[in-house]
């Protein structure tokens, strides 16, 4: 199995974009943060928000590497089969985080935006990987 770090440092920028898109200020960022019980003047990530976009860049470069694992497992994927596995793995990451709100008695129309996001940028990686496969 030859992993392609390219294809990774990639998707990884694109499912990062894909994720600010997401949750920008003209787009869910406001109405998932009404939901989350925060008031507009709020601010968050708190006083740190280099170690945020950090860890947040960290965390989905682990999972475009996971991602591409799977995929060369699959074998010559293609950009469909990018597509479709990221978003499969999406759903299984937005069942399990589903638990944890529920358990937790947090918002569920959070969880259907950080879901929505999820699920879109794990497709996202899973698209540009299978273009470089």
């Amino acid at each position: 199995m030859e992993i392609n770090w390219l294809a990774i440092l990639v998707a990884t920028i694109i499912g990062a974009i894909a994720g600010s898109l997401w949750f920008g200020p003209k787009t869910f960022f406001p109405l998932w943060w009404k939901y989350m019980g925060k008031l507009p003047e709020e601010q968050p990530g708190g006083a740190n928000m280099g170690m945020v976009f950090g860890l947040t860049f960290a965390a989905i470069a682990v999972q475009a590497t996971v991602l591409e694992v799977v995929l060369q497992a699959i074998g010559q994927p293609t950009w469909w089969v990018g597509l479709a596995t990221g978003a499969l793995l999406g759903l299984i990451g937005a069942a399990a985080s589903l638990t944890h709100k529920l358990f937790g008695s947090l918002s569920l129309r959070a969880w259907v935006l950080e879901a929505g996001s999820d699920i879109v940028g794990l497709a996202l990686i899973g698209l540009v990987l299978g273009l470089f496969g």
